[in-house]
């Protein structure tokens, strides 16, 4: 399926993401409706305070692509896009963090690197040198991130309406 893709790149410091894009708590109660809630190491709960991990760093690289997609689109085209252009920015963040030392990528959304994730059987992580967390759930705000930080409205799907455009959006923590 064709789809047109816009790249988006913006960086603050974390001290005020924090301030203005960060409620662990809020982003947590949200997470908890969601099926990868327990089920994945990427996702809460977790056995770390989330503040940590923000505050060890001291620059945030927020990157997001925007998809945009015809008239003639299926779901299931969607869909497809999204884990391409997902996989996409994975490798762009694993090619960042290792380009500048002592870095941490975000992905845009939850783990994928194994089918089944060990979580559920209570076992260790097969990849923890892959495991890689989300902003959102880390408590960032992705909507309010992406708006402010880089100018693009979030659509959703609204009244089983599919929005013309699709956003996924990962981030590189930097010291």
């Amino acid at each position: 399926m064709a789809y047109t893709l816009q790249r988006f790149e913006s960086v603050t410091d974390v001290e005020s993401y924090l301030e203005g894009y960060v409620d662990v708590e809020h982003f947590l109660t949200c997470c908890k409706e969601c099926s990868c809630y327990g089920n994945l190491w990427s996702c809460p709960p977790y056995d770390f305070d989330p503040m940590d991990v923000w505050r060890r760093y001291q620059r945030l690289r927020v990157i997001g692509y925007r998809m945009g997609f015809g008239e003639d689109r299926s779901w299931e085209e969607i869909q497809a896009a999204m884990v391409e252009v997902k996989s996409k920015i994975a490798q762009e963040l694993y090619d960042l963090e290792q380009s500048l030392p002592g870095s941490f990528s975000l992905s845009a959304g939850e783990c994928e690197e194994c089918e089944q994730c060990t979580r559920p059987e209570g076992k260790p992580c097969r990849k923890p040198d892959k495991l890689r967390y989300s902003i959102e759930s880390l408590g960032g705000n992705v909507g309010k991130t992406i708006s402010r930080l880089c100018g693009i409205e979030i659509e959703w799907i609204e009244e089983g309406k599919i929005p013309e455009h699709f956003v996924l959006v990962g981030g590189l923590l930097e010291k």
